[in-house]
């Protein structure tokens, strides 16, 4: 999403340069960089929950193994993980949701200098799409990750993540095409 965010921003503000900006190198890097980010995290969070005991009933409530649940059943100190969690969730969570909030600023007020009504409606659309999903994925995910468990349920949870998980990515061909 990140990697997508930052090819509109490119494409709408700075057209006469993309094939120059966006070259197979830089896509390469964003793609192998964003994949080697994510399994680092994933590695850390491993090898954090390794440490941890769990006791009693080991049934998580939920679709799918996540994180949150998980902690939830320790019989140990969760407390290391519960701060890796909020570090990585405002680094990769909020840190990307609020750049591409500021990349579509620019990319709006971009658009406004479009002298037709035809291709500011063109590029409206090419962005809407991409906006709207953005905003689904990081809004649940900002809300099971960043906010205080007092104010979470297990039904909220549940339905963030079939958002996250499986509505989002079915909805990326679309935005694509």
């Amino acid at each position: 999403s990140q990697a997508l965010a930052y090819d509109r921003f490119v494409a709408i503000c700075h057209p006469l340069h993309y094939t120059t900006i966006m070259s197979p190198q830089l896509c390469g890097l964003l793609a192998g960089g964003l994949w080697m980010l994510s399994c680092f995290i994933s590695l850390t969070h491993i090898l954090l929950m390794a440490r941890l005991v769990f006791c009693g009933n080991n049934k998580i409530p939920h679709y799918f193994c996540d994180l949150t649940p998980l902690l939830r059943l320790s019989c140990t100190d969760t407390s290391v993980n519960k701060i890796f969690v909020l570090i990585v969730a405002g680094m990769v969570i909020a840190t990307p949701f609020i750049c591409i909030l500021a990349s579509y600023v620019r990319i709006i007020v971009a658009i406004m200098k479009v002298p037709s009504a035809g291709g500011r409606k063109k590029a409206f659309s090419t962005c809407s799409s991409h906006l709207s999903v953005v905003a689904l994925f990081y809004g649940t995910t900002i809300g099971v990750y960043l906010c205080p468990s007092s104010v979470r349920t297990a039904v909220k949870e549940k339905a963030s993540a079939v958002m996250y998980t499986a509505v989002t990515p079915m909805l990326n061909p679309f935005i694509c095409s």
